[in-house]
């Protein structure tokens, strides 16, 4: 069973049995910022796919739920090529990058600014090749 909850500007999809699997957010109201839940669940990011439109400034709320450290990062492919061969141990300082310690929630803020897709990612060691990766349609 699939359901649709709009949650202030953001549109959850849930699946019976599968949990959150996408979530939408509209433009704010006012020029504020859309809030976004995520939760890291098995090295997994849950929604893996999200869309917001064109110049929506979105608060990432990420909750790591799993006993192992990760990273919550949002860039276009380059962005992800670059932290995958980095060296970088943590994050927090630029927007749309942030390490999640274990048991742990984070929060970044990044500005969607145009149309496209951008990726969010985890590079620690094997955490990109196990599929700890999504999309974010932007609209």
């Amino acid at each position: 069973m699939r359901r649709v909850l709009l949650i202030g500007a953001v549109v959850v999809t849930l699946v019976s049995g599968a949990g959150l699997v996408a979530a939408s957010a509209a433009g704010p109201a006012s020029g504020g910022v859309v809030e976004i839940p995520v939760t890291i669940h098995n090295s997994r990011f849950v929604p893996g796919a999200i869309t917001v439109a064109a110049g929506t400034k979105v608060r990432f709320v990420v909750d790591n739920t799993d006993p192992i450290d990760h990273e919550f990062l949002v860039g276009d492919q380059s962005v992800q090529d670059r932290h995958e061969t980095g060296t970088e141990a943590h994050h927090g300082a630029v927007p749309g990058e942030i390490s999640v310690p274990a048991d742990e929630v984070a929060t970044t803020t990044y500005l969607f600014d145009r149309p496209g897709t951008v990726l969010m990612g985890c590079h620690l060691p094997g955490h990109w090749d196990y599929g700890m990766q999504g999309a974010i349609s932007v609209t």
